[in-house]
């Protein structure tokens, strides 16, 4: 199997710098969709059997987006929202962003794997609605050869996928930050996931 790790367009929440995680708040915008566009025509080619989306709307209409010049259905899922930030779900405070890097510091650095911002998710919590879906998706390992879109968004994908993928770290996660549309190919082997592509570079060199 290989799946495509995609985040989704440029949002209003991305240009306000506004925390957007859980609801359907703020849309792509016009250059947002214009990115989505040209990922589409990008991966046409691709022989995709499904696209699972985040329920936030600038996820899902990435998604949708993709699935009309695919021609392929999509499916929801919680597993691939993006992780709960709490009392600053809605704000712009600085007071946020700076725990958010703290937060993002702890799991990463210091592997305190249940620091969270002030009434989100830690990392465990996270981990616990991720991991058993990718799981599931890949159940039958290497001889299932689909290849499968997963849209999500930037901060999930830079705490679960260095858990996830036997070849790559936080560091290197942390050096190659999803870009808006950006994404990461990964492939299933015996032994688990290895990412072939992560953000246009390869983690092996």
């Amino acid at each position: 199997m290989i799946l495509y790790f995609v985040r989704h367009g440029e949002s209003v929440a991305n240009v306000l710098r506004e925390f957007s995680n859980t609801g359907t708040k703020h849309p792509l915008t016009e250059k947002g969709v214009a990115q989505a566009q040209a990922l589409a025509e990008q991966l046409a080619g691709l022989p995709v059997a499904q696209i699972y989306t985040s329920p936030v709307l600038r996820a899902r209409q990435t998604a949708q987006i993709l699935a009309e010049r695919l021609g392929l259905p999509v499916e929801v899922t919680e597993a691939l929202r993006e992780i709960d930030v709490g009392i600053y779900e809605g704000t712009t405070d600085p007071a946020g962003w700076q725990q958010h890097r703290q937060v993002y510091e702890d799991w990463s650095i210091r592997h305190l794997w249940d620091s969270k911002m002030t009434g989100g998710e830690s990392f465990n919590e996270t981990l616990a609605r991720f991991l058993p879906f990718i799981q599931d998706l890949t159940r039958a390992g290497p001889k299932d050869e689909r290849t499968i879109l997963l849209v999500s968004h930037g901060g999930l994908y830079g705490a679960m996928l260095p858990y996830l993928f036997k070849n790559v770290d936080f560091d290197f996660a942390a050096q190659h930050p999803f870009a808006n549309t950006a994404y990461a190919v990964a492939e299933t082997l015996p032994d688990g996931l290895y990412c072939r592509l992560w953000c246009g570079v390869s983690p092996d060199g």
